[in-house]
């Protein structure tokens, strides 16, 4: 396999490509033979799509032989020396050959329900997101976390395995690994030592983790070869890469370095760790760019301690909310002493803002790069995506409130079930924003307060979340759910209260930043796909100072996200950090 590139692939005659690449998937070169139709590729992450769309247009018996011809991990074939020579090596790697007693016999517990309930294999990719392979422990997690799942959900994931592990071999083959993705992992890795809890990774502005973890991020921007680096006054920290001429224009990109409790490691921090990535590597070549980078960690988006939510990127915009300095955390501290115990000075908020030409300097745009939080790019077997628009939010709590009785002793007719008004009201959130693309409703809180399993409910409290890419389709929505809650409620005789938590406007990307993003994903031969985020982002708040836009990333676990079980792969990570470099030498 000696010399084997790209060039080599895209010119060999069809049997010699498919004999070089024959332990690609596992005993099944069809998959290669169908993928290699769409040549010549123009990079590793085009070949790797066209695997990955050669086996999603199989029939599914074609998917489900493919599936069952890879080995039980820590089966039979292992133990009696039949794996192929690849998956030999990766399970040797993660260490099953190498079990304890109890977690060989659990996973032979594990392989037999999970045969016994889908008739294939347990698939799982056992090097892992970084390559370098899963421990035991994580594999038998990731083993119970799957075996309830519904079949065709369960076989997509099998499928998505297979491709990574294809993927981990070719980057062998081909003698490419992701060095950038790998560099954006251990990073945030090192970054989550720092928690507020001991059990799970938890950061919140300005407790002693948040501190340290802001230290530490300026430390590396300082090592990686940037100009300046400070913090602002309200925690953020900001490294400046700067450009090749004095008075040049400067460009703004980062994302947030707190988290939700039990958070993953990803969201947020992927949006500064992959520029610092790409500017250590600019440094190191000697490169200047004709206008200023500044990479800005905001020191709060997610808003946990305070309720205090784009806090870092408000600050940045000049739109801080100063009322989040007399809010009290649980400890019953307020924002005002959270900052002077942490050494900043409130009174110099208004510091911390970009004017709309920063020290003379006009500013280009902001850029975010983030993981979707969501599953649309892994359902479309598509590592980045281009967002259109971040979608706005409108928020209601709604109150049904009829009469309490008898459930023995009440006719069904003559009820006044606060319960059924308030389910029905859900279906028909359920079924109002099916009907429109990219509109989503959801009632997250159902509750009857008091209530009785013998008793028909008289309250019920819900609530209701609709959000679009454009407020006008949004408000069309909300006006139309709210029309429909009152028409339950009187058809059910109960009575209805309505309040407004929320109202926050869309933010539409800029076309022109959408474009050269989405340029580089063509460059690559890419699919270039468009979607809007359903979660907002501190590109929000910074529409308000300069045009945004936002690369979305896969995330595995069916795009799961604010968990522990939040998952980018080194590869997907490197494909980030080469479209940032893309991006800043073409705009």
């Amino acid at each position: 396999m000696d010399g084997l590139t790209l060039a080599t692939l895209n010119t060999l005659p069809a049997d010699e490509a498919i004999a070089r690449l024959t332990g690609l998937y596992e005993h099944s070169p069809w998959v290669v033979e169908r993928a290699l139709k769409d040549r010549p590729f123009q990079s590793v992450a085009q070949f790797k799509a066209a695997l990955a769309r050669a086996v999603r247009s199989a029939p599914r018996a074609d998917q489900v032989a493919l599936v069952r011809a890879h080995p039980e991990l820590a089966g039979r074939a292992a133990i009696d020396g039949k794996l192929t020579a690849e998956s030999t090596g990766e399970q040797h790697r993660a260490g099953l050959t190498r079990c304890t007693p109890e977690e060989f016999a659990r996973l032979h517990e594990l392989n037999a329900a999970y045969n016994a309930r889908f008739g294939w294999p347990f698939i799982l990719a056992v090097r892992g997101a970084h390559g370098r392979g899963l421990t035991p422990p994580q594999i038998i997690g990731e083993f119970e976390s799957r075996l309830d799942q519904p079949a065709d959900i369960e076989l997509g994931e099998c499928l998505r395995q297979i491709d990574r592990i294809a993927e981990l071999r070719l980057n062998d083959l081909l003698d490419s690994h992701p060095a950038r993705g790998l560099a954006v992992l251990d990073l945030a890795d090192e970054l989550a030592r720092h928690s507020d809890s001991p059990d799970d990774l938890t950061v919140m502005w300005l407790t002693e983790a948040h501190r340290a973890a802001g230290r530490l991020v300026a430390q590396w921007m300082r090592d990686f070869g940037f100009d300046e680096v400070r913090e602002d006054a309200v925690g953020n920290i900001i490294g400046r890469y700067r450009a090749s001429l004095d008075g040049a224009p400067v460009l703004l990109t980062g994302s947030h370095f707190d988290t939700v409790r039990n958070a993953g490691r990803y969201d947020g921090r992927l949006g500064f760790l992959a520029p610092m990535v790409a500017v250590r590597e600019l440094a190191a070549a000697g490169k200047r760019l004709p206008f200023d980078l500044d990479v800005i960690a905001f020191a709060d988006e997610e808003g946990v301690r305070f309720g205090s939510t784009f806090l870092g990127s408000s600050a940045v915009a000049g739109q801080f909310d100063a009322r989040v300095l007399d809010a009290r955390d649980a400890q019953g501290m307020t924002g005002r002493e959270a900052m002077l115990g942490a050494g900043l000075d409130p009174e110099r908020i208004a510091e911390a803002a970009y004017s709309a030409h920063s020290a003379g300097k006009p500013i280009k745009g902001f850029v975010e790069i983030h993981i979707e939080q969501g599953p649309v790019l892994l359902d479309h077997d598509l590592p980045v995506g281009v967002v259109t628009s971040i979608n706005g939010s409108v928020r209601y709590r709604l109150s049904f409130k009829g009469l309490a009785s008898h459930a023995g002793t009440t006719p069904m007719g003559t009820r006044r079930d606060a319960a059924l008004a308030a389910a029905e009201f859900a279906l028909a959130v359920e079924k109002r924003c099916a009907r429109e693309l990219h509109l989503v409703g959801t009632v997250g809180i159902l509750e009857v307060p008091g209530g009785s399993i013998n008793v028909v409910p008289g309250n019920c409290d819900c609530t209701l979340d609709v959000r679009a890419p454009g407020d006008a389709q949004r408000d069309a929505a909300v006006a139309d759910l709210l029309a429909i809650a009152d028409e339950i409620a009187a058809r059910r005789n109960v009575t209805l209260c309505k309040q407004l938590l929320l109202r926050a406007a869309a933010a539409p990307c800029d076309q022109a930043w959408q474009d050269r993003w989405a340029a580089g994903i063509d460059r690559l031969g890419l699919p270039v796909f468009r979607l809007p985020s359903g979660a907002g982002h501190d590109a929000m708040r910074m529409a308000d100072l300069c045009p945004q836009a936002m690369l979305f990333v896969r995330c595995g676990h069916n795009g799961i996200s604010h968990h522990p079980l939040e998952m980018l792969t080194a590869d997907d990570a490197e494909l980030a950090v080469t479209l940032f470099l893309d991006l800043l030498d073409h705009c």
